[in-house]
């Protein structure tokens, strides 16, 4: 079995703007939390963002019902070309889920979560659910067990959700106030009947309150996802993340609407439109001053294997598990050894972060996006022609930190001549427009041109770095030329 690579620290950047790790929401997600809080979130890849570039996750599609109706969603059950939320290629019994879980264990040693979130509800299938947490309780207790749910069942399923040790709950919640729910909910499915309207959402929002407060009473940490619709609720969610603070929930990942007409929904077929990328981080800025926010969210599929930004579910179809030849003994302790040594890493990263300096701030200097080309690791460590995703930092004098992934097509199959580059390096170009710097292992002479014309700067030369510690030396090595003067530049909206 091949084992994980794991990156070697690099020394901190040595210049005059910012530390590499002096700030940023991980070390603010995990340095004030009690010891017994954070040993449950700190390999967690969605409630930790460290964790999220070292460790992976996986969800099992065992729950096809669901009991609400959103505009957003339109599920799909055999799936191979979309990824998003409610989409996936099999449905798993319970005991298939487990094999599955079992088989992504042993290959991908560094896999330490296992969710259920659909493709419908978890809670609106109870049985299929619960059954398959109660095995992987059971046959695999070193992996975190996790739920997402809309709310409406969760109630009546605190006590159910308790008893099988599970500790990470995601609620989405969109909104508190009943007519906004309208617009989003057509209609739920309750005490065996439907429900429509206001009446519908005021009902939903009750459960979703009280089952948040259940949660916390229990100690079991709560997640709150809304999905922001840009003129129905997106000024409404700095209320919703002021409330659902003050009840105890630990984190808020507000994410972008998904609404392109192809899928379905029916935002996407009348026209609702998504978020800007500019509009997404204004709205989690605003709220990050009541709550921890999570930026490094994928809007992952109900059946998604691997870390987060990559999707592996196509090695473990039931039938390709059904060849493996598995020892599990031996896997369990492969395992043991590898999330012993990303811990390790973790922990010291995290510790030189809490003794590092404060930084010097400089108001006569502008912050900069740059945008980074990662397998994971928290390393830059791939080629740009090879990245289905950016991760996009803002580096400044107060330190560097993590904005939110862009996803991009693939402009590169394995060399540099890929029949369908041009458009899709436009895209990608455009899609990192608002960056000034792009950070990756390699890349080609086209690309190189083509982003320097954009206005985007290419560098390659801090291959195989920590993530941070690249964004810092190329903050600073700008700061040096003169070029991050306040007045100009791309970014001068967050000066």
């Amino acid at each position: 079995m091949e084992l994980p690579v794991i990156g070697q620290m690099p020394a901190e950047s040595a210049g005059g703007g910012c530390s590499a790790s002096s700030c940023g929401s991980s070390g603010e997600q995990l340095s004030h939390l009690p010891d017994a809080i954070r040993a449950k979130v700190q390999d967690h890849p969605c409630y930790s963002e460290d964790a999220h570039h070292y460790f992976a996750r996986m969800h099992v599609a065992v729950a096809p019902a669901c009991n609400i109706q959103c505009h957003y969603c339109n599920r799909k059950y055999d799936c191979s070309n979309e990824s998003r939320p409610g989409v996936v290629s099999e449905l798993l019994t319970p005991d298939q889920a487990v094999l599955k879980t079992k088989a992504v264990a042993a290959a991908i040693p560094q896999m330490s979560v296992l969710g259920i979130a659909g493709p419908g509800d978890p809670l609106a299938n109870p049985q299929r659910t619960f059954e398959t947490f109660r095995r992987l309780s059971a046959e695999a207790p070193d992996i975190k067990l996790c739920v997402s749910t809309n709310g409406l069942a969760l109630p009546e399923s605190v006590e159910e959700l308790a008893r099988h040790n599970i500790d990470h709950v995601t609620i989405t919640i969109n909104c508190l106030d009943p007519e906004i729910g309208a617009r989003i909910y057509p209609w739920i499915f309750w005490q065996n009947k439907r429900v429509f309207g206001v009446e519908a959402a005021r009902i939903l929002i009750e459960q979703q309150q009280k089952g948040l407060e259940m949660l916390t009473a229990r100690g079991i940490l709560v997640k709150v996802n809304s999905v922001m619709i840009p003129g129905i609720n997106d000024q409404h969610l700095k209320e919703v993340s002021r409330v659902v603070k003050a009840k105890g929930a630990f984190l808020h990942n507000v994410m972008p609407l998904i609404a392109e007409a192809e899928h379905g929904t029916f935002y996407g077929l009348t026209g609702q439109r998504g978020p800007t990328a500019d509009e997404l981080q204004d709205l989690q800025d605003a709220c990050a001053g009541d709550m921890n926010m999570m930026r490094h969210c994928r809007q992952c599929r109900a059946d998604a294997v691997g870390l987060l930004g990559e999707d592996r579910g196509e090695e473990f179809t039931l039938d390709k598990i059904a060849a493996m030849d598995i020892d599990y003994d031996k896997a369990m302790q492969v395992r043991a050894e590898v999330r012993a040594g990303i811990t390790a890493e973790l922990n010291a990263r995290r510790a030189e972060r809490e003794q590092a300096a404060a930084p010097v701030l400089r108001t006569d200097l502008r912050p900069i996006r740059i945008a980074v080309a990662s397998s994971g690791q928290g390393l830059v460590n791939q080629h740009f022609g090879h990245a289905r995703e950016f991760l996009v930092y803002e580096a400044s004098s107060a330190g560097v930190r993590f904005l939110a992934p862009r996803k991009t097509d693939l402009y590169c199959a394995g060399d540099d001549t890929c029949g369908d580059g041009e458009s899709v390096l436009d895209r990608t170009i455009a899609a990192l427009s608002d960056c000034e710097v792009v950070l990756c292992s390699k890349i080609g002479f086209e690309p190189w041109g083509r982003l320097e014309e954009a206005g985007i700067m290419p560098n390659g030369e801090h291959a195989m770095e920590q993530i941070e510690a690249a964004c810092a030396a190329v903050y600073d090595e700008l700061a040096a030329s003169g070029v991050l003067a306040v007045a100009g530049g791309k970014n001068d909206r967050a000066a």
